[in-house]
C-alpha cells in the first residue's frame, strides 16, 4: 500500500503520522520510510512507538548529511526505538557512500543506494539514476518484507 505525505511543496509531520497511523490501521507490518528531515517529534514518536505495539517495522533512511547521527540526530530514523531499522547508503564495492550518515549505535546497517536505476513520475516509462539514502531503504524494506513472507 502506498500513502504519500509528500508533494512539490515538501510535507509536514502530521502528514507523516496521519500514514504510519493509516498503514498501521490497514495491518501494515513493514513500513518504507525514505524521507527525514526536521527536528524531534515527540508526535511522531509516539506514532512510531504505536507502530511497534503493533508489531509494525518502521525502515527509515540515515540521512544524506555526512555526519554521525549518534553525535547529529536525523529523525526519523534516529528515534530510539527497538522497530527503527536506520539505513546508511553503501556503493557497488559495499564501501559507505560519501554523502551517507552513519552512526555505530544509530545506524543499524548500509544498503546499495548509489546511482540506483529508478521508476520517475515522468511517464509510465520513465526512469533515471539517483542515489541516497532514500535509495538504500527500500532495498532493506523488501528484505524485510521478504523474511517475514
Amino acid at each position: 500500500m502506498a500513502c504519500r505525505f509528500i508533494g512539490p511543496d515538501w510535507g509536514y509531520t502530521s502528514g507523516a503520522i496521519t500514514c504510519i497511523d493509516w498503514a498501521v490501521s490497514k495491518g501494515a507490518k513493514v513500513l518504507s520510510n525514505s524521507w527525514g528531515g526536521g527536528g524531534y517529534s515527540t508526535a511522531l514518536y509516539d506514532s512510531i512507538a504505536r507502530a511497534r505495539d503493533n508489531g509494525v517495522i518502521f525502515i527509515a533512511a540515515a540521512g544524506n548529511d555526512n555526519v554521525n547521527n549518534d553525535i547529529y540526530p536525523s529523525y526519523p530514523a534516529s528515534y530510539n526505538l527497538a522497530n527503527i531499522i536506520s539505513v546508511a547508503a553503501i556503493d557497488r564495492n559495499g564501501n559507505r557512500a560519501s554523502f551517507s550518515n552513519y552512526g555505530s549505535t544509530t545506524v543499524d546497517l548500509g544498503a546499495p543506494g548509489v546511482t540506483i536505476y529508478s521508476s520517475t513520475a515522468s511517464s509510465d516509462s520513465s526512469y533515471a539514476y539517483y542515489s541516497g539514502t532514500s535509495m538504500a531503504t527500500p532495498h532493506v524494506s523488501g528484505v524485510a518484507a521478504l523474511l517475514l513472507a
